[in-house]
């Protein structure tokens, strides 16, 4: 991959001088994965951080038997850093959802880049502040009505991950399940609402590839937005 691709498909690189882009880029590993491989498993002792370049993942935490979904991540965004941060074992693990290209970068050689370039490390915090302030939002749609729940999500997947084509802003068809657990509602509301959206018009399954087109994002940003009454 070239630095300038590299630095245009991560934002965490916005602000990388050309010297760090070069050096990571000669020091990352690219691997890929098919459609529900694990790429990560739990409580693995955390020795990269991981790069999506393209494709689907989700984080996700076991118990016992069950697996909860709790995060849904996609091309530009990455993963891992949590436990070369703190140097604890990983306390999820990751899936790929469809075929997915990831690049790691080793852990010693990551938090060496964060201590010699200051902006690269400012832009770290920034992106993992952002984070938090979506976990919070989570929790503040606690006590939303499902729809206003899932519209949330929709849009948040459409405008991190989403493609924009011709007839809408594409997503993976990402399974209900997941969808149903990184949204805190059940499954059978997950399908009613979704199928009452694909009735309105504003998304749309694509029959011949897992494609979930929305086509109307400023309704369901509309609905996203409202407060229960």
């Amino acid at each position: 991959m070239q630095i300038k691709a590299f630095s245009e498909l991560f934002s965490l690189f916005n602000t990388a001088t050309p010297e760090t882009l070069e050096w990571l880029l000669s020091v990352s590993v690219e691997h890929e994965y098919p459609a529900g491989r694990a790429v990560l498993m739990e409580d693995a002792w955390g020795n990269a951080v991981y790069f999506i370049v393209s494709g689907w993942i989700k984080v996700r935490r076991l118990y016992g038997e069950n697996a909860v979904t709790l995060a849904i991540l996609g091309k530009g965004d990455f993963f891992g850093e949590m436990a070369i941060l703190d140097e604890s074992p990983r306390s999820t693990d990751v899936v790929a959802l469809s075929p997915v290209n990831l690049i790691s970068i080793s852990a010693q050689r990551f938090i060496q880049t964060l201590f010699k370039d200051p902006q690269l490390h400012h832009r770290m915090l920034q992106l993992m502040v952002r984070r938090l302030r979506m976990t919070n939002l989570r929790f503040q749609l606690h006590n939303q009505p499902p729809a206003v729940k899932l519209a949330n999500t929709l849009v948040n997947l459409a405008e991190s991950y989403g493609k924009s084509t011709p007839k809408g802003t594409e997503i993976l068809n990402i399974p209900y399940k997941d969808l149903a657990d990184v949204t805190d509602i059940s499954v059978e509301d997950t399908a009613k609402i979704m199928h009452k959206l694909e009735n309105k018009g504003w998304i749309k399954v694509e029959q011949q590839e897992p494609i979930l087109c929305v086509i109307n994002i400023k309704q369901l940003t509309h609905l996203a937005g409202q407060v229960a009454r």
